[in-house]
């Protein structure tokens, strides 16, 4: 799993998510996977994930079923602080560790 997608998170379950490495993406508001369509078996593509990821951008998600329909919709990056963002590009708080202490 690279990245999560919900309509919304408990602050301890994005925190943990984000000291794995794992993307927390949070739906637009009024979206929600019933509203778009989504069944949750789509393959998922992030668009705009670069070098310059900053806390709460926003990113478009590609969903295509397994018929070959795509949905495309908003996400917003819930990395909420640069030190979030250092983790997420690390891999996770344990890889990130690691590479300081190297």
């Amino acid at each position: 799993v690279r990245a999560v997608i919900a309509e919304s998170y408990e602050r301890i379950h994005r925190t943990n998510l984000v000291c794995m490495g794992i993307l927390p993406l949070q739906f637009q508001d009024g979206d929600t996977p019933a509203s778009l369509g989504l069944s949750g078996s789509e393959v998922y593509d992030i668009l705009g994930l670069d070098d310059n990821l900053q806390p709460g951008q926003e990113v478009t998600v590609q969903a295509r079923s397994s018929e070959g329909h795509v949905t495309e919709f908003m996400a917003v990056v819930r990395l909420e602080t640069p030190v979030e963002v250092a983790y997420y590009r690390h891999g996770g708080i344990l890889h990130k560790a690691i590479r300081d202490m190297l």
